[in-house]
């Protein structure tokens, strides 16, 4: 996978960010903000895209594209998670650590399943770390579950490290890396 490039959404790549989401199969309807908070309300993807668009504009993280051979082909939604609604983890009274909360994956059909989502997975504990984050927190899924895959699976985040500290609902469980200094 080192054939694969990943960089932050920014206003220089929106869009290519833009293209990934619009494209055949694409995320297009949620624009990643049904976590985030408070645009995620907005129901219709013309006025998620602005909303994320707005962010994007306005400097605020909200995570990396993967590129092969020049093109973005892949997504990860990984952000403090002040910058999302409550998304079931630990309280922040619980946590005083600057926290990163990673919710979600986009990945073109062509590249599924090559272990392409470690790869993601561990760009964006990189992205998070060199911007201070001291954990990442995940709501993955298991495998069989019928809802919440865009959000990883489990044994993925397991691989990479992470500890579950608990469940958000009766699906996502809550995960935890912590970077090291």
């Amino acid at each position: 996978m080192s054939e694969f490039v990943f960089r932050e959404v920014g206003r220089g790549n929106w869009p290519d960010f833009a293209n990934l989401f619009e494209s055949r199969g694409g995320p297009k309807s949620c624009w990643c903000m049904v976590w985030r908070s408070p645009e995620g309300k907005q129901r219709d993807g013309v006025s998620r895209r602005a909303a994320m668009k707005s962010r994007v504009d306005a400097g605020v993280p909200v995570g990396i594209l993967g590129y092969r051979e020049g093109a973005a082909v892949a997504w990860c939604s990984i952000a403090p998670r002040d910058t999302y609604r409550h998304l079931g983890g630990l309280d922040e009274s619980e946590a005083p650590e600057k926290i990163w909360a990673l919710v979600c994956f986009f990945i073109k059909r062509e590249y599924r399943g090559r272990g392409f989502s470690k790869t993601l997975l561990l760009a964006a504990i990189d992205h998070a770390a060199r911007n201070g984050a001291t954990t990442v927190e995940a709501y993955p899924v298991d495998p069989e579950s019928p809802s919440y895959r865009f959000m990883g699976f489990v044994e993925t985040f397991r691989e990479a490290g992470f500890q579950e500290v608990g469940l958000a609902g009766r699906r996502r469980h809550v995960m935890r890396f912590p970077i090291r200094c």
